[in-house]
């Protein structure tokens, strides 16, 4: 039996070499878990941040480099390597962030019958859920404060819970996964392996769509095996890979163009799971027919999903996003790192980042590609988080994703300028958000001349067969080179 699956894969030096590099760096990530390295302690995540990214770049080269794999075996590498990758992250608890505990308490909040918007996790009504939650909540020290990265107080009371004086920010489908969350046993390792499998299923999608469209199943690569995933995704279990996966779906529908009204209900619900997804909805209504009933079924999901939470709390429900803009700078310009550096006044840069990005979305709606609706979706989400120069790079995932789907490599640039920011702080925003723009604008004019638009599309797709079907054959070669303390 080995004999003939090794006939049939035609093992190669190059998936050899592939294998090698990927096994380096699942142990490399399960290190930098094991490591001690906290964001209060990051030290030791420097060293092993940098080697993660340098074997996921060796693994994406040996992948899509001149003939690259054989597309059967950049599949079931892809699908393997990123299961490994994954796992790693469930070799510890959070090192970079707390978010997922306030995941757990909304849920154990909805779980008793009372709102999530309603009180902070301090308010005395919640006095006996707090004492029913000892992990979230544990003793305070005997000289009544907390001492660790992850753990903060508030009067007496010491919890892991971040900003406990505030109420929730998480929209509503947001909420109902933490529910769920809490159904499944409402620990931080079950918000994990939920995490862990949201990680795979976006790796399944892109597979699925990257065979739809004829290009090569290696690039689905760019996500699955990305350091970033197996951090943000399943280590720190942030909710955002919830809302790609939604997202994808939605855009995978509307490329078809034939159920505008499912891939509507499918884009709001992403968009009532994290903000961040609507940036996607320009690219599916690129000179489609149908988009009313696209943009209606979107509005109507987003409605549905908060009118029980309005019912309950009101206004409330708006939570902590106004504290949030203010306390990040949005709301006097502060944040806009690119856009600072232009000669205008700071109080004005939030309207014009409004106006560049109302450009970039009517520019994809008038002009954009109805049968590619992720490449809108890209070069919207992609100029949002230019302008917002956001310092979580878990915002980011959205973006990763529909670059594997484009095989746009370069905004890769992105996410790892928010990781920067997120590690550094302020001082190193404008300069790495800087590179990461000039990485797109540089690749993206190269892109653009002839030789390499003729050697783009020959290389990135995979053979078709006579009759035009988008089929990725199983053996073949034509591939393309890779062309908190804070909640969020």
């Amino acid at each position: 039996m080995a004999d003939t699956f090794r006939t049939r894969l035609k093992i190669t030096p190059r998936i050899t070499a592939c294998v090698a590099v990927l096994t380096v760096l699942v142990l490399a990530l399960a290190r930098t878990f094991t490591g001690g390295g906290t964001l209060g302690r990051r030290g030791p995540l420097h060293g092993w941040y940098l080697a993660d990214g340098l074997l996921f770049a060796a693994a994406l080269l040996l992948a899509l480099l001149g003939r690259g794999l054989p597309p059967r075996a950049a599949r079931l590498l892809v699908l393997l390597g990123g299961a490994g990758v994954a796992v790693t992250g469930l070799l510890a608890g959070p090192r970079t962030s707390d978010d997922v505990y306030r995941y757990v308490w909304d849920g154990q909040v909805q779980a008793a019958g009372i709102s999530p918007y309603a009180y902070t996790p301090v308010d005395p009504v919640l006095a006996g859920l707090r004492a029913q939650a000892p992990a979230l909540f544990p003793p305070a020290p005997g000289r009544g404060f907390c001492l660790a990265w992850d753990l903060h107080q508030a009067a007496q009371i010491c919890t892991h819970i971040n900003r406990p004086t505030v109420h929730t920010i998480y929209p509503p489908l947001a909420e109902v996964w933490f529910l769920l969350l809490h159904t499944l046993g409402g620990t931080v390792r079950v918000a994990q392996l939920l995490g862990a499998a949201l990680a795979l299923a976006v790796t399944a999608v892109l597979l699925r769509t990257l065979r739809a469209r004829g290009s090569h199943p290696a690039w689905a690569g760019l996500w699955a095996w990305c350091p970033g995933v197996a951090i943000w995704s399943v280590n720190d279990a942030h909710v955002d890979t919830l809302g790609v996966l939604l997202a994808l779906l939605g855009l995978a529908v509307a490329a078809g163009g034939r159920r505008p009204g499912v891939a509507g209900v499918l884009l709001g619900a992403a968009t009532a799971v994290k903000l961040i997804p609507a940036l996607v909805a320009p690219g599916a209504l690129a000179r489609r027919g149908g988009r009313w009933r696209l943009v209606g079924a979107a509005v109507a999901t987003f409605a549905v999903a908060y009118l029980p939470y309005v019912l309950a709390s009101g206004f409330g429900v708006i939570g902590f996003l106004p504290g949030y803009l203010q306390e990040e700078g949005y709301d006097q310009g502060q944040r806009f790192g690119l856009l600072a550096l232009l000669p205008l006044p700071q109080a004005r840069l939030g309207l014009v980042a409004a106006l560049l990005l109302a450009a970039v979305v009517c520019g994809v709606v008038l002009r954009g590609d109805p049968e590619r609706p992720w490449s809108g979706a890209l070069t919207v989400t992609g100029a949002a988080l230019l302008l917002a120069t956001p310092s979580y790079p878990w915002y980011s995932l959205l973006l990763l994703a529909l670059a594997a789907v484009e095989g746009r490599w370069e905004w890769l640039g992105v996410p790892v300028a928010g990781l920067l920011d997120y590690l550094y702080g302020g001082q190193v925003q404008q300069p790495a958000y800087l590179v990461a723009l000039g990485l797109v604008l540089v690749v993206g004019v190269a892109r653009r001349r002839p030789t390499a638009a003729a050697f783009s599309r020959a290389a990135g797709r995979v053979p078709r067969s006579s009759a035009g079907a988008a089929r990725v054959p199983d053996t073949g070669s034509s591939v393309s080179a890779p062309g908190s303390t804070r909640a969020g």
